[in-house]
């Protein structure tokens, strides 16, 4: 089989593919034919060394992608030859609160990701993905679908009438714009681009704002709601937005951190809006596979599509990836197999 392995160095120029033997499925375990991965920017933040300067060599990258189930290995009963699987991103983590062992089983680092014709994994690690899905679309799903629902409706309880600010127009902040609307929820999207915005709108959203015109965008929403500031925040810059969220911010609203675009750290945190504000910021790292199943659950009911900016097929996942490196992008990039 072909597959795409970072070896010798950190950058896009150590990504190179090789030839390796289909694997064999163990016990409880799954053989899959991958039919589409998507892109994430953890995926770029592992091959460029920023997550583990001693990342071991070589590694698949990519932690999205879908496929069809073509072999069993022995005991493995949840799913049927031929029935289309997403693996989860933390394959350990099924339900209730993660343990600090979790994350050594994230897939595209530490664990070998879905950049490869085939994958094995664990039947535990599996998900089916909603029919009405494309390959690309379901594709998009472990990573940025399963982030927006943990942030939107498992730790964010967003409601009907709630107002929910969106940072940018990539894919976890699409699914949090789509997420919040099937709440019932106003949604505020910021982006640099105007065409982005229109996009957005006609995805649902109620109003956008334009951070390159309009930088001090905390005090746009806090006029969009007269005063009284967004319900619940998705935070992805960090270190450039996360005072800001702070200052757009309802007395007893909540900030999803999940992205550190702008950096790992935030210089200059100031923490007296945030106890004026009563700020409840909370952490998000995807989530575990029963919000997969819920969050699949409530996509195929909605008949929700995810949105997909551009697909490349398999020969081209480099550049895909230099496409996803320029932040230009609308939605989820994918790869074709």
């Amino acid at each position: 089989m072909k597959a795409y392995v970072i070896q010798g160095g950190f950058g896009l120029d150590y990504v190179a593919q090789v030839e390796r033997e289909i694997p064999t499925p163990g016990r409880k375990e799954v053989l899959i034919k991958m039919k589409a991965a998507s892109l994430n920017s953890r995926d770029l933040g592992v091959i460029k060394g920023y997550y583990d300067p001693n990342l071991r060599m070589p590694l698949i990258p990519v932690s999205d992608g879908v496929g069809e189930v073509v072999a069993l290995g022995p005991d493995a009963t949840k799913f049927r030859l031929g029935e289309r699987v997403a693996g989860i991103f933390t394959q350990s983590w099924i339900s209730g609160d993660p343990s600090r062992g979790n994350w050594d089983t994230t897939l595209g680092s530490p664990l070998d990701g879905m950049l490869a014709e085939y994958a094995v994994l664990s039947e535990e690690g599996l998900v089916r993905v909603p029919e009405h899905l494309s390959d690309a679309e379901a594709a998009s799903l472990p990573c940025a679908g399963v982030t927006a629902w943990h942030a939107i409706v498992e730790e964010g309880r967003v409601k009907a009438g709630d107002i929910v600010v969106v940072q940018g127009t990539g894919g976890v902040s699409l699914f949090a714009l789509q997420f919040a609307k099937l709440q019932g929820a106003r949604v505020i999207v910021t982006s640099s681009s105007d065409d982005k915005l229109e996009r957005a709108k006609e995805l649902g959203a109620d109003y956008g704002i334009q951070y390159k015109k309009n930088p001090n965008w905390e005090q746009a929403v806090l006029e969009y709601t007269d005063g009284r500031g967004a319900d619940h925040i998705v935070d992805l810059g960090g270190n450039t937005t996360l005072n800001k969220s702070i200052a757009a911010l309802r007395v007893g609203g909540q900030i999803s951190i999940v992205g550190v675009l702008s950096g790992f750290s935030v210089e200059g945190l100031n923490l007296v809006p945030a106890i004026l504000r009563r700020a409840r910021l909370q952490a998000i790292n995807v989530g575990s596979r029963s919000m997969f199943e819920d969050m699949n659950t409530a996509i195929a009911h909605n008949r929700m599509r995810p949105v997909v900016d551009r697909i490349y097929p398999f020969s081209d996942a480099v550049l895909a990836l230099k496409h996803l490196e320029e932040s230009s992008h609308f939605g989820k990039i994918a790869i074709a197999f």
